[in-house]
Parts: C-alpha cells; sequence; structure tokens
C-alpha cells in the first residue's frame, strides 16, 4: 500500500501571510499526528548546521516553529548535529535564544559520546551511534535536500547516515568508495585540496608531496572536487556498495527507536549542487519547491527526487564550463551517479516503499 507523504507547496495564489511557506509548515505539522506522539517524550531534532559561510541550511523561522510545536504537545526537543563546537551555527541563526531549544553536539562536546553497534560488510565495521540521538525517546529527521558529489543526492537518509555516528563511521562508509590517490606530474600545489579540508587531513611535506592523515580524513572527497588538474582521485569508485552502506547505518540508528517514533521532513529549497558541509552556498539548481514529509523515509525521499526536474534546471546552478550528462534526474546528470540506487538500498533494508500517495497542503 502507497505511504501517505505530506506536500506543502511553495506556490501561492494571493499576497497573504498565510499563503507563505512557514504559514503551510504550521498547517502540515498540524495535519501530521506528531502532536499525540511527541507528548512526554524526549525529541532529537537532527538537522545539518551548516558551516563556514554557508547560507542554504534550513531558516531558523522553520526550526522555530518546528520546536514551538513540539514543545507546544508536550514534548523536550533539542537540536543536534555533529561538530556544533567548530561549526559555529549560532551563526546561521541557529541559537537557543531564537530557535527555543538546546543546539548541542551529538556526541558530546568532545565527540566521544557514542553507542556502538557491531556490523560486518565489507570496511563497514562499527556503526557509532551519537549518545544524545541514541537516549531520545523520539527523532525528528529534518533534513535539507540538495546534490552530494559522494551519493549524488543527500536528504533524510544521507541527515542519518553520516549525521547521526562519529567520524569512525563515517570514515569507514567513505572507505566503501575507495582511497586517494595522488599523481605529482598533474599537481601544481596550489593547495586547494588543503583549503578545502574540514579536518585537517592533509598537507604538502617539506619535499613536495601529497600527504593524507587517514586519522582525520573521512574520505569526503572534498578535495577531489576542487582540484583543478585531476591529480587527486580515487583509487576505485563503488557506488552501489557506499550507497548500501548508508542504507545499513540509517537502518541500525532507527533501530534504536520504536516504530512509531521517527519522523521525515525534507525541505526542498535553496536546493544547491553540494552538501552544506562544505562551508559555502552555491546557487540553487532549481526553484523552491516547499517541504515533504511523512512517517516512510523511501516514500519521503522518493517524492522529493520526483519533484526535483532537469526542465527546472537553472544554469548557473552549475559550475561554468561543467558537462552535464546526456540523461537521467538532474543530481544523476550533474554527479554521474544515480540517486535512486540509494531508495533501492533503503528498500532491500526493509525501511518503506517509494510508492507513496501525495496530499497537498494548501
Amino acid at each position: 500500500m502507497a505511504s501517505k507523504v505530506l506536500f506543502a507547496p511553495v506556490a501561492y495564489s494571493r499576497y497573504e501571510e498565510s499563503q507563505t511557506l512557514p504559514a503551510k509548515f504550521d498547517r502540515l505539522l498540524e495535519a501530521s499526528g506528531l502532536a499525540e506522539r511527541v507528548k512526554d517524550k524526549s525529541v532529537a531534532i537532527k538537522m545539518h548546521v551548516g558551516c563556514g559561510t554557508s547560507y542554504s541550511t534550513i531558516p531558523p523561522v522553520f526550526v522555530r516553529k518546528l520546536v514551538n510545536f513540539v514543545k507546544k504537545n508536550g514534548g523536550n526537543c533539542f537540536i543536534t548535529d555533529h561538530y556544533i563546537a567548530s561549526r559555529n551555527p549560532g551563526m546561521r541563526g541557529y541559537t537557543e535564544e531564537y530557535v527555543g531549544a538546546p543546539v548541542i553536539d551529538a556526541c558530546g562536546y568532545f565527540g566521544k559520546y557514542y553507542y556502538t553497534k557491531e556490523v560486518d560488510y565489507r570496511s563497514l565495521k562499527h556503526i557509532d551511534i551519537a549518545g544524545h540521538i541514541h537516549d531520545a525517546d523520539f527523532l525528528i529527521d529534518f533534513s535539507h535536500v540538495k546534490g552530494h558529489g559522494a551519493c549524488a543526492y543527500g536528504g533524510a537518509c544521507k541527515n542519518i547516515a553520516m549525521g547521526c555516528v562519529t567520524d569512525r563511521t563515517r570514515r569507514q562508509l567513505h572507505g566503501l568508495e575507495g582511497g586517494l590517490l595522488w599523481e605529482a606530474d598533474l599537481c601544481t600545489q596550489c593547495e586547494q585540496c588543503i583549503q578545502s579540508c574540514n579536518h585537517n587531513a592533509n598537507r604538502f611535506s617539506g619535499e613536495g608531496e601529497y600527504r593524507v592523515n587517514y586519522h582525520n580524513c573521512t574520505l569526503c572527497q572534498h578535495c577531489v572536487k576542487v582540484c583543478p588538474t585531476g591529480a587527486i582521485s580515487l583509487d576505485s569508485h563503488n557506488y552501489e556498495d557506499f550507497q548500501r552502506g548508508m542504507a545499513i547505518c540509517t537502518k541500525t540508528v532507527l533501530d534504536t527507536f520504536e516504530p512509531d517514533n521517527v519522523y521525515y521532513i525534507n525541505m526542498l529549497i535553496s536546493i544547491t549542487a553540494v552538501c552544506d558541509c562544505w562551508g559555502m552556498t552555491t546557487p540553487s539548481l532549481v526553484p523552491d519547491i516547499g517541504i515533504i514529509a511523512g512517517e516512510d523515509i523511501v516514500a519521503v525521499e522518493a517524492a522529493s527526487l520526483d519533484m526535483i526536474k532537469f526542465e527546472d534546471l537553472i544554469a548557473v546552478g552549475v559550475p561554468e564550463g561543467m558537462e552535464l550528462g546526456p540523461s537521467g534526474h538532474l543530481f544523476e546528470r550533474l554527479h554521474y551517479k544515480n540517486p535512486y540506487t540509494q531508495l533501492t538500498m533503503l528498500e532491500e533494508q526493509g525501511l518503506g516503499s517509494r510508492e507513496y500517495g501525495l496530499t497537498e497542503i494548501r
């Protein structure tokens, strides 16, 4: 049976506050059935707080509305992500004073509070679930939808698989793709790779050789993406292995919660080419679309992807000179990876179905 998915469109018909997306978000939350489910529960609101000069993360007005809704209905909530201390979320408006709830690191200030679950899938051996998320009664997966160089698409699944775990787990996940190779003959030592690394994981030695500290490296591939000469590459690219690893990780985190104690909200606004973790914002790829929400992660992801159409492409959202692929989803043409593979792997883990029925919130 098709899962029910709520959709609040950004399109409006009148110059009235009630027609704006924040007002529709209020109505979506009222229609979601969350009110009864969050009562007397501790609620973790997992979102990406961005970093650097990024300004495309979820606008604080929506965060505040979600917090107000949870508190109004008897829930005790907090906002959470990883690297909170170094990402300075207050610079993007995510402060307790404004959003109305604490903003805390999911693994604690030092990143050492987590619960380990053992798995055995290639390089993925340990899924370290962030302690504060593990301890919560209820999880609201509040995701900003965008493209992603490693997995084509970042939404509800990526927000959990990469955002609710430790660096060790992220490193093992990225390790499913392969390692990094450096070709000295192609390298100009422009150091863009070093400047783009968020983990202080790379450097040039005194002899001019490129060095990677894999203790810090998460294989996020920022260095690969920014290298102007192609001197850095992956030694292999096992896209399906990585997607399956993300699905396994997502299921392991979700198994922490009772089946009715998770809800998914995808924000389809400021849809850019790459993840918010780059610490910058590029122009949108398509016009803002709205908000998708529901109880089935696969259905929510499917509805989100279905609404992002190549025909709506805003050319300035693509880097100048980049040649898009000839066919497939917009994200596939941009990153040369099929984003729907992620949904297949989620279905494989029994996390839902991409069959959905859309209920529009006006």
